[in-house]
């Protein structure tokens, strides 16, 4: 008898904890606040990911209040504070620029959790509600130049390629339309010009920054001028569809030019010229930080994964891409899940002429108590280990840039 009314008692505490659960998400609000809308690639992606984690954790959408096209001002602080005011338990901002106005409302509110998403000051603030996230972005940079290099490799091989492609040294040409000259730019394109190399190494790439992280105009303007110069291939660290929709055009009309762009699918757009493209599954870390805030636990002050975890991918494979990319893609992303490929091989650069053999992730001289520390340990730089935001800023040789 004994047994049987612990039995009973053990299973009304489940089901009244399963209750309990059940009505604080029911109860939990989250608010969002994004630089751009369902438009802009980038706020798609992290729409998409929000509202992938929120069913996966019981949130209605009722229970989430969103504002879009926020500015890099004071207008996304009093966002916050209206959705603390609306009762938001977890608090979302998207863009680097946020991160500020984020982190004053999270001092003053400190019973509400507050993410700036792809910011870098959450462990320098010491709040233990104001958490940064970063996935590997740099991952799938490097998987998405491993396709690019394929595609060149197949074009040199066949012939496809005339002299206008080619530099004073006979370097296959690459552009690549770049929003700000931030870390988070230079990792990325960084990672995606040795994904080239990696494959076909005599190769160059030109920078071009647009400053502004959606403006379709701009980086049209700048993949036509990239591919006036000859540009067999236009990445981009952008937003929009300017820059592969002038490939595709391009490429209709005869020139030799592909695409690869940034966290959306472009081959509605560029369906000749669009390769794939680099995209981050943003749905992995709101999933874990909205399971942690319903938990009434803390959310990491600094999270960042990649294709460990399915926070980074590419998207399908376009039908120009040459024969075997496919199997070199899984080869690179089984490799980089194994840590047998790591993206800043010291090996596989040069700085100056001169190999990097040490090199600081930061250097504000603002006695912050991570500066100064080694990026460079067991021959690779270490890249988002620290803090999730990218550090990389190195500019290596065979990158070149400018400013539009």
């Amino acid at each position: 008898m004994k047994k049987l009314l612990a039995l009973l008692l053990a299973l009304v505490m489940v089901l009244s904890l399963g209750a309990c659960s059940k009505e604080k998400s029911n109860d939990f609000k989250i608010g969002v606040i994004l630089v751009g809308d369902d438009n802009e690639g980038y706020t798609h992606a992290h729409i998409e990911g929000i509202k992938k984690a929120a069913k996966a954790n019981g949130i209605k959408d009722d229970q989430i209040i969103w504002f879009y096209t926020i500015g890099e001002d004071e207008t996304c602080y009093d966002k916050c504070i209206d959705c603390v005011e609306q009762g938001c338990k977890l608090v979302i901002t998207n863009s680097y620029g946020h991160q500020t106005y984020c982190e004053r409302a999270a001092k003053e509110n400190p019973d509400v959790q507050f993410v700036a998403m792809t910011g870098d000051r959450a462990l320098k603030s010491g709040l233990k509600n104001f958490s940064n996230a970063f996935n590997k972005t740099y991952e799938s940079r490097y998987v998405s130049g491993i396709v690019a290099g394929m595609k060149i490799k197949e074009l040199v091989d066949a012939g496809k390629l005339t002299d206008k492609n080619y530099d004073a040294n006979g370097n296959v040409k690459v552009g690549y339309v770049g929003a700000y000259p931030y870390a988070e730019v230079v990792s990325g394109y960084t990672g995606f010009y040795l994904g080239i190399k990696s494959v076909f190494p005599n190769v160059v790439m030109d920078v071009s920054y647009t400053n502004s992280w959606f403006s379709i105009v701009d980086e049209q303007n700048t993949a036509e001028k990239f591919i006036a110069e000859g540009c067999v291939i236009v990445g981009q660290h952008a937003d929009s569809t300017g820059a592969p929709s002038a490939c595709e055009a391009a490429n209709k009309a005869g020139t030799v030019v592909y695409s690869v762009g940034y966290n959306v699918d472009m081959l509605s757009v560029a369906p000749t010229a669009a390769l794939t493209s680099s995209t981050n599954n943003w749905d992995v870390y709101y999933t874990y930080a909205i399971k942690t805030a319903l938990a009434g636990e803390d959310i990491a002050t600094d999270w960042s994964e990649g294709y460990e975890t399915g926070a980074v991918a590419i998207t399908k494979l376009g039908d120009s891409c040459a024969a075997g990319t496919a199997d070199a893609v899984a080869k690179a992303e089984a490799d980089i899940k194994a840590g047998k490929l790591h993206v800043f091989d010291i090996n596989t650069f040069t700085v100056g002429g001169a190999k990097v053999e040490s090199t600081f992730c930061f250097d504000s001289d603002d006695n912050f108590e991570y500066d100064q520390i080694e990026a460079i340990k067991d021959g690779y730089y270490h890249e988002s280990e620290y803090i999730s935001a990218p550090s990389f800023a190195l500019r290596i040789d065979g990158i070149t840039e400018q400013q539009n």
